[in-house]
């Protein structure tokens, strides 16, 4: 049976020094949470995308009723345009640290939750699939699994094909990452960070899967970033499917990502009764 937000979600509110604020986050217990008072559960962070918030995921898709299906918590964390990234720009706006020092540990504080990288993924969509690869190749002793849905990987792109994005798009990526050739664009470079990686270190990265589908405008900047993994011989699926740029897709594909995701991750056994 389905399961309700009201049911089985809670809102979370707490303060983060690095952002100077209040923020929230929604969590997505498993249908036993309540029941099994020792069981501890793995952990997939859901980033939302660019102009989006952290209800986006719960409020615009299925995932509370798709997870239903697996032993695992799900948090939808606030990432407000700040591309899960150490603005160059904004002292205050240190979405990568936030995410990781004070977030993480927050829910762990508040959660039962397997707390190894064996018990942690991360995914999102456009601006939080980019950051769900960041945040993995960064930190892969943090997360056993990453996946994206229609990344925008739009950190690596020149100044003339940034000039060619939407303002808003634009002068967000300038916020974060300042000028093309800055130090802080190239260290979150996705592609640059894939290009480092040695062969010894290919096999100790997290599990990734990205997808996109066939009529986005992402679509080729992901089948390149597809091409690296491949390259590189780092584990990775990769899926190009009907459909563009929009929340029917994401919403199809979030299923998908629940799937992979509890393959990966050291989800609990069922006890038996």
């Amino acid at each position: 049976m389905a399961r309700s937000a009201e049911s089985f979600g809670q809102t979370i509110q707490f303060e983060s020094k690095l952002l100077n604020r209040i923020v929230s986050y929604n969590v997505i217990l498993p249908r036993d949470y309540r029941s099994s008072t020792t069981t501890r559960y793995p952990v997939l962070y859901l980033l939302h995308g660019i102009e989006g918030h952290y209800s986006d995921w719960i409020s615009k898709t299925n995932v509370t009723d798709y997870a239903a299906d697996y032993r695992l918590i799900v948090v939808t964390p606030e990432g407000n345009n700040g591309w899960y990234t150490d603005s160059i720009t904004q002292p205050s706006e240190q979405y990568e640290s936030y995410f990781l020092k004070e977030l993480i540990p927050d829910v762990q504080k508040r959660y039962r939750t397997i707390e190894t990288r064996f018990g942690r993924g991360v995914a999102g969509l456009s601006m939080g699939g980019y950051g769900a690869l960041k945040l993995a190749l960064k930190s892969p002793g943090t997360f056993i699994f990453a996946g994206s849905l229609s990344g925008a990987l739009w950190p690596s792109w020149s100044a003339r094909e940034l000039d060619n994005l939407p303002v808003n798009i634009r002068d967000s990526l300038v916020n974060v990452f300042g000028p093309p050739e800055s130090a802080t664009r190239k260290a979150n470079d996705v592609f640059a960070l894939v290009r480092s990686v040695s062969p010894d270190r290919a096999a100790r990265l997290p599990y990734f899967y990205l997808d996109c589908g066939t009529e986005d405008e992402l679509l080729n900047t992901n089948q390149q970033f597809a091409a690296l993994l491949r390259e590189k011989k780092i584990p990775h699926e990769y899926r190009e499917l009907p459909g563009t740029h929009n929340w029917s897709y994401w919403d199809q594909q979030v299923s998908e990502v629940l799937k992979i995701a509890a393959e990966h991750l050291r989800v609990p056994r069922p006890v038996r009764r």
